[in-house]
């Protein structure tokens, strides 16, 4: 066996004002050309973890380490008290690279491009101009980021962004190389180019540590299994001693059927009324984002027509960047229209303020933290339904919908204080509990475990059930069909069957 380029044994790790360690009885470590995956459900210290062994959370600062961690040869030893050594995040950055689960996170914010971006990490390792102009392209035409180099990030798609903060980890060549859920948000053909990428990674040396919430086809490539729960390890060995084990499935882990086993599909088709106006429906959509410097502005969407009905659910797939989440950002007013329209219950939103629009249009964002403000997790799915539907009426909706993602003991929690995936449910029972008239859901299944997506199954049948229109946009291919009543494809501007 190789020399551990990374490791960890972790007695305990808690955070500042936690009494309950985040992490415990815990070893793992990464030699060079191997895969290592961590595997766990909603809550089980995967980002911790990554956080913890990427330099991203320092002992002292962040929280109590008591163990060991160790990096190429260099031993740091953490008893939980002031003497204890600190972590240079700057040494530490290069040799180890951490792309978080927010993608975005992994971004400097002070940058115009996408080219600036990957140019930041290089900048400050005072890289000559020449060198990092070479760099920059080579990593942009490893990730398909080679025509967007003049574009703003923050016009980027979910999938794009994942593609960026890949890129900026990747571009000082670093010896480790943790992925908290890598795959989210990426289309098909970017999962297998990353699948691809971290072959030849591994192949070079790189130790990758892929920490997942699935089973996934990424995940049968490791070298090595660990499943975490709770935050200690209850089960380690090769996939194929794992993919059936008891741990996996208690864990919450989704497991991924094997290629060329049936997968089950919906079992109730939807039967269409005769005659009546669809709830949702848009008509002739056009819509372009304006142009940087001499780029043309691109047109996303090219004369779109949907229509979704009463009880209907449809889900829309599609490459990155073909203007999904552009798309329903249309629906609730967020983005007008340079020509076509929208009309709910049979009337256009034209000129209807984005506010007045919510009570008839639930949008769940692909980033739920764009939409999650309040103190408590009670306190955020019950703002503005007193409003809505008066004092008594609106407290019992919310619980309701807390039930109903399976979040109802985290009702006096700090929404900044749940794990991302609890984050995406909670953003979920805010758009659940004004039982809008449509609901329009982004990227929904992101970094769920098996828990949370049959919460998620269940809310959207439910609300379906109730007489609502559900459009969800995803690039599970998979879960759309089992889930779905009908399967759409947006690609060069305009709808068509999946």
């Amino acid at each position: 066996m190789n020399t551990p380029l990374l490791s960890a044994e972790i007695t305990g790790f808690s955070f500042h004002g936690e009494d309950r360690p985040a992490l415990r009885q815990l070893g793992i470590s990464a030699s060079p050309g191997t895969l290592t995956a961590v595997l766990g459900g909603s809550g089980s210290g995967k980002s911790t973890l990554g956080r913890l062994l990427g330099g991203w959370l320092r002992p002292g600062d962040a929280g109590v380490l008591t163990g060991r961690l160790s990096l190429a040869g260099s031993v740091l030893e953490f008893q939980g008290g002031s003497g204890d050594p600190r972590i240079d995040p700057a040494a530490w950055s290069r040799r180890v690279a951490y792309v978080p689960q927010d993608a975005a996170s992994m971004l400097s914010t002070v940058t115009s491009t996408v080219a600036e971006e990957l140019a930041f990490g290089l900048e400050n390792i005072g890289m000559p101009r020449l060198g990092m102009l070479e760099e920059v392209q080579r990593c942009a035409d490893v990730l398909g980021l080679t025509g967007m180099l003049e574009r703003d990030p923050a016009t980027l798609s979910g999938g794009e962004l994942r593609r960026l903060a890949l890129g900026c980890a990747l571009i000082t060549h670093p010896d480790v190389l943790i992925l908290d859920e890598p795959l989210a948000s990426l289309d098909a053909v970017g999962a297998a180019q990353l699948r691809e990428l971290i072959r030849g990674l591994t192949a070079a040396g790189t130790a990758v540590v892929l920490l997942s919430q699935s089973a996934d086809a990424l995940a049968r490539c490791a070298d090595h299994w660990i499943v975490l729960q709770a935050g200690t390890v209850t089960a380690a060995g090769s996939p194929g001693e794992l993919a059936a084990s008891a741990q996996l499935a208690a864990a919450g882990v989704v497991v991924d059927p094997l290629p060329g086993s049936a997968r089950p599909s919906r079992h109730t088709p939807f039967a269409k009324a005769d005659g009546g106006i669809a709830l949702l429906e848009v008509r002739g959509l056009s819509f372009s984002y304006p142009g940087t410097g001499a780029a043309a502005p691109a047109q996303l969407l090219a004369g779109l027509d949907l229509a979704v009905r009463a009880g209907e659910t449809v889900a829309i797939t599609g490459p990155n960047g073909a203007g999904k989440s552009t798309l329903l950002r249309h629906l609730n007013g967020l983005l007008r229209p340079a020509a076509g329209d929208v009309r709910i219950r049979g009337g256009s939103i034209a000129g209807i303020p984005a506010g007045a629009l919510a009570a008839e249009i639930g949008l769940l964002f692909q980033h739920p933290r764009d939409q999650l403000f309040e103190r408590t997790v009670l306190r955020e799915v019950g703002f503005g339904l007193r409003k809505l539907v008066g004092r008594e009426r609106a407290a019992e909706r919310a619980l309701q919908a807390l039930a109903a993602v399976g979040l109802a003991d985290s009702a006096a929690a700090h929404p900044a204080e749940l794990p991302s995936s609890q984050q995406r449910l909670l953003a979920l029972a805010t758009v659940l509990a004004r039982e809008p008239a449509v609901l329009a859901l982004d990227e929904p299944t992101v970094g769920l475990d098996r828990h949370g997506l049959e919460a998620l199954q269940g809310a959207a049948e439910a609300a379906a059930a109730r007489g609502a229109a559900v459009l969800i946009v995803t690039h599970d291919l998979d879960y759309a069909r089992r889930t779905a009543h009908r399967v759409l494809e947006l690609r060069d501007g305009r709808l068509r069957d999946a």
